[in-house]
């Protein structure tokens, strides 16, 4: 196959980095992959670019491929990344190209999904999350927001941000995003300019106002479909008082709440975070499949 691989670009800057993108075509002009590598701003050995590469799966065993990722590897030695990552789902053929060219698995993701309605939804179990949040954590009370973070919270909430610089990462070279106001509210408007709408639920410690942990949850813009979890965590100095599991539960109840005609909601957790595992078996989320994390050395 004649196959011509062509350079794209991105104009969309952040201040968490870009994305650069190669689309392969063949003799024709006819797309027959594709793919994207986010490169991140911040320098150092542990720098990660993540990958993303798609072929069409009638023009798969071709090299299409071990070209495009020939383009990404070239490309993030000259942006001076250590490493390269990429995700593929267990048993897929990505799972396997990944495998053959040299990448090491490094983390097993489990991802579930709690039905909301249709027959898959079990009413009676989502009407119970209600206890939960209505169950005293004395010392603690809980906040919400949708989209930016109040300015009242925002300096706590930067802060909070740290609570998930320990979650288990398995062997991924995981280093803990810095956060400041601007890349919070960055991340926001990134949901917003999508159309999707971010709700945050936190813990606030009631002694000094500061918020000791939070959850977020971005929903379709039209209230339909799956919404999907993003960050939660709770500060090393406030775990221990079911703080996760309140939070979840309140930020479930909410989105059932404001979107009667919301699927389900879905969420990804690292194998080896057992905590948040138990979180999401103890309301009720089910596993829909498996997929695994991994990194090639630059």
């Amino acid at each position: 196959m004649s196959l011509r691989v062509t350079a794209l670009t991105d104009p969309a800057v952040a201040p968490s980095g870009r994305r650069l993108a190669w689309l392969a075509s063949d003799g024709d002009g006819a797309p027959v992959g594709s793919a994207f590598l986010r490169v991140p701003a911040r320098s150092g050995p542990d720098r990660v670019a993540g990958l993303e590469l798609h072929v069409h799966p009638a023009e798969r065993r071709a090299g299409i491929g071990t070209r495009l990722l020939d383009e990404a590897v070239a490309a993030g030695r000259a942006e001076g990344a250590a490493l390269l990552g990429a995700e593929a789902e267990d048993g897929s053929p990505g799972d396997r190209f990944l495998s053959a060219r040299g990448f090491r698995r490094a983390l097993t993701l489990l991802y579930a999904r709690l039905p909301l309605t249709g027959a898959e939804a079990h009413p009676a179990a989502l009407d119970a999350l209600a206890g939960i949040v209505d169950r005293p954590h004395p010392g603690y009370r809980l906040v919400s927001w949708q989209g930016t973070v109040p300015d009242e919270l925002a300096g706590t909430f930067v802060e909070s941000r740290g609570a998930m610089d320990d979650m288990p990462m398995g062997d991924t070279g995981y280093v803990p995003t810095v956060w400041d106001l601007e890349r919070v509210r960055d991340a926001a408007a990134t949901v917003a300019k999508r159309g999707d709408l971010l709700h945050t639920v936190a813990a606030v410690h009631e002694a000094d106002g500061a918020i000791a942990g939070f959850t977020e949850l971005v929903v379709p813009g039209d209230g339909t479909g799956d919404a999907q979890h993003y960050g939660t965590g709770v500060l090393p100095a406030h775990r221990g008082h079911g703080l996760a599991l309140w939070m979840k539960a309140a930020s479930v109840s909410g989105a059932r709440e404001r979107y009667p005609d919301l699927a389900g909601l879905l969420a990804d957790t690292a194998d080896v975070n057992h905590r948040m595992r138990r979180v999401n078996d103890l309301l009720g989320y089910r596993p829909t499949h498996t997929a695994h994390e991994y990194r090639l050395d630059l």
